[in-house]
């Protein structure tokens, strides 16, 4: 599977950049690149076209790439600002007329199922279901998996300090946010990825906390080899220009709307 195009649809932090009340931070507003979305990704193969995450600027991430529908979503874990847009799926439902694939964890479903009931079990004749329940197990770790009808993924288990969040490898393109640390079987999996998107959240701390930082980055990529760090769920002390001036060699800042063939060619970031 090498013919399909991920986009990156959102980069930033849980409270996206920049804030409520146009806080920017240290993120110059009149650089585009740093008006990041909350984190999530799309793969798209041929008509098929799987999201990772539903956060709360699904819809707009969405409008702006100008997908009109989504095949099934895969979700890294069960934060608010990886789930809280699921609520649009119903407009897929109501326009498609079938209940669209989701792909947790065991914890992860749990918990949609019970903030998000009436998305699994019609409450009333107005508002039907429109989710369809599919378990990531712990033996289907470092396997390669199908979503829809042709959209291979492997996952593999992160640390997020105090959860296990999902990452995803497609094609010669690994997924992973909200990410302190890999153990050797997840970095088994990402071994030999061209480019690797991976969290950002404290690159510049001394420790990782629930995020990783440089340190921890470079380390984990000596075992995977990847060409290209891209970085996202990036807050809003990490400015774009001052990173793309700043990092080492083989790594950069991701931005919304950046697309990547799953073969592992850049085809939109010129500079």
């Amino acid at each position: 599977m090498t013919d399909g195009i991920l986009t990156v649809l959102g980069c930033g932090g849980s409270t996206g950049v920049p804030k409520i009340g146009n806080d920017w931070g240290k993120c110059d507003p009149a650089e585009p690149r740093n008006r990041r979305t909350r984190p999530s990704v799309a793969v798209q193969v041929e008509n098929e076209i799987i999201v990772v995450d539903t956060g709360p600027d699904f819809r707009e991430q969405m409008n702006r790439e100008d997908f009109k529908t989504v095949t099934a979503v895969l979700y890294t874990h069960m934060h608010s600002d990886h789930i809280n847009g699921i609520d649009d799926l119903r407009i897929i439902r109501d326009r498609e007329k079938r209940d669209i694939p989701i792909y947790g964890t065991e914890d992860t479903l749990a918990l949609l199922k019970t903030r998000f009931d009436y998305m699994f079990e019609q409450k009333s004749d107005l508002y039907p279901a429109a989710l369809l329940p599919h378990l990531i197990s712990p033996d289907m770790m470092g396997k390669t998996q199908i979503a829809g009808q042709g959209v291979e993924y492997i996952p593999f288990e992160q640390d997020h300090m105090n959860i296990t969040s999902l990452g995803f490898r497609f094609g010669a393109v690994g997924y992973s946010t909200d990410m302190a640390d890999l153990n050797d079987a997840a970095t088994d999996v990402l071994r030999g990825v061209k480019v690797w998107i991976a969290d950002g959240t404290n690159l510049y701390l001394e420790t990782c906390g629930p995020h990783a930082n440089m340190k921890k980055l470079l380390e984990l990529n000596e075992k995977i080899g990847a060409e290209m760090i891209y970085l996202t769920h990036m807050k809003t002390n990490l400015d774009y220009r001052t990173l793309r001036r700043d990092l080492p060699a083989g790594m950069r800042p991701a931005f919304d709307g950046l697309k990547i063939r799953l073969n592992g060619d850049v085809l939109n970031d010129a500079g």
